[in-house]
């Protein structure tokens, strides 16, 4: 089976593209001329290099595969061009599900987020039924992969067979950019969280959710949603676990939105706006840490045969995989 993967070059994209490997399928990644190709080194694959906002350029790698599977995406909750984030995560995935389905690639797999889903500020448990609209997507990030995960149901309600994946969090080793949830951790070992607010997430380990886009291909149902998650954990219970792992302080000061909202506006736009640095803290992502992102993957369990699985293992794979990068400081024997 030959199968083109985006995102290759990411975090998740990365460990989908060792899953795909080990099952010996002949392997197309796409990656962009600005990627970083050191960690696909031990990966036996063809890369094909391109852009998801010149999609008509990628048809010939289409051609000749078995399936596509859409992992890429631009995730930033900070963005100085808006438009940029739209043209890859909306208008590049319907352009390259039109062109898959133009050259005959029987299968689509779409990884999208557990972001487009209808979160509660109380902590209710949210499923794929759960009522959700645009007006509720908190962000260009959010926004954008809601209209992009409209345009794969779109497309499988026209005929094409696409599946659509939702993990959680993803944790594990291997987040060199780091994402968003990784600086959470970073931040962590470095000593620069000296705080937290009253919000949660649902944490998932990398590995399994790598593993459900493998099986997808043959379990999943065109057009059904289908979120991978973990534990429904508060960001001070992940904080707490991570201190037990490592042996360092969690922090004890719970600082309200407010705060964290102000120290947010100002951080955006000093060192965004003024200094062209992305901030530490967002707007974005103090009104998103508002609602409790908990969430049900009975579905997967149920049809595609996923696994929850605790979280703590992949939260120690992340933490000795950050420290042997030299993201942070060494732990000292620290580490449990």
């Amino acid at each position: 089976m030959r199968v083109f993967i985006t995102g290759a070059t990411g975090f998740v994209g990365g460990h989908v593209a060792r899953s795909y490997a080990a099952e010996g399928a002949s392997l197309r990644l796409l990656t962009r001329q600005t990627s970083r190709l050191d960690s696909l080194a031990d990966i036996d694959a063809e890369i094909v290099t391109g852009d998801l906002r010149e999609p008509e350029k990628l048809r010939s790698a289409l051609v000749g595969c078995d399936a596509l599977v859409h992992v890429a995406a631009d995730y930033r909750l900070w963005v100085r061009d808006p438009d940029q984030m739209y043209a890859s995560n909306v208008t590049g995935t319907r352009e390259l599900l039109k062109l898959a389905c133009e050259v005959g690639v029987r299968r689509v797999v779409y990884t999208s987020s557990v972001a487009t889903m209808g979160f509660k500020t109380d902590g209710t448990i949210v499923d794929e039924e759960s009522p959700v609209s645009s007006g509720e997507m908190i962000g260009h990030y959010k926004r954008s992969k809601f209209l992009g995960e409209m345009e794969a149901i779109k497309a499988a309600k026209s005929g094409q067979h696409v599946m659509i994946l939702n993990p959680t969090t993803p944790i594990g080793p291997g987040d060199s950019k780091p994402t968003p949830t990784g600086r959470i951790i970073v931040d962590f070992l470095n000593k620069n969280f000296p705080a937290y607010v009253d919000t949660g997430l649902n944490l998932v380990d990398v590995a399994e959710v790598a593993r459900m886009h493998v099986v997808a291909l043959e379990r999943g149902a065109p057009g059904e949603r289908y979120i991978l998650g973990g534990e429904n954990l508060t960001l001070k219970q992940i904080l707490d676990r991570m201190s037990a792992i490592t042996g360092l302080p969690s922090p004890t000061m719970k600082v309200p939105h407010a705060v964290a909202m102000a120290f947010a506006f100002f951080n955006e736009n000093f060192t965004g706006k003024l200094r062209g640095k992305e901030p530490r803290a967002t707007v974005e992502a103090v009104r998103m840490g508002k609602k409790m992102m908990f969430a049900s993957s009975a579905k997967a369990e149920r049809e595609l045969g996923f696994q929850v699985v605790p979280i703590y293992n992949a939260l120690r794979a992340a933490i000795e995989w950050f420290v042997s990068h030299g993201y942070a400081p060494p732990l000292d024997g620290q580490a449990a």
